[in-house]
């Protein structure tokens, strides 16, 4: 299968990681993005892992970190729409597609 990124999902990783490596440090960032890549290879073995979220989309939650990566997919392509703050607004990202 493959797995491609929306540009507002490619922002939200680079938003997230430069947070944590202001606030953090660079090895915090690093985790930040080795986690995010843990659970897309994740996804992208076994797509029907992440729970279901309307729409035809799915969420799979990050360790450690507060984050959930929405995600679409079909028999040939795993389409990551959005990597969410957990506290942030519940809607956020849902109008990409």
């Amino acid at each position: 299968m493959t797995v491609i990124l929306h540009p507002g999902a490619e922002q939200d990783l680079v938003e997230a990681a430069s947070f944590y490596e202001r606030e953090g440090s660079p090895i915090v960032a690093a985790r930040f993005v080795n986690e995010f890549k843990r659970v897309a290879a994740l996804i992208d073995e076994h797509p029907e892992i992440g729970s279901t979220r309307g729409k035809g989309l799915r969420g799979m939650t990050m360790a450690v970190f507060p984050y959930t990566v929405i995600y679409r997919h079909d028999s040939k392509l795993v389409k990551i729409l959005v990597v969410k703050h957990d506290r942030r607004r519940p809607g956020y990202g849902s109008r990409r597609s």
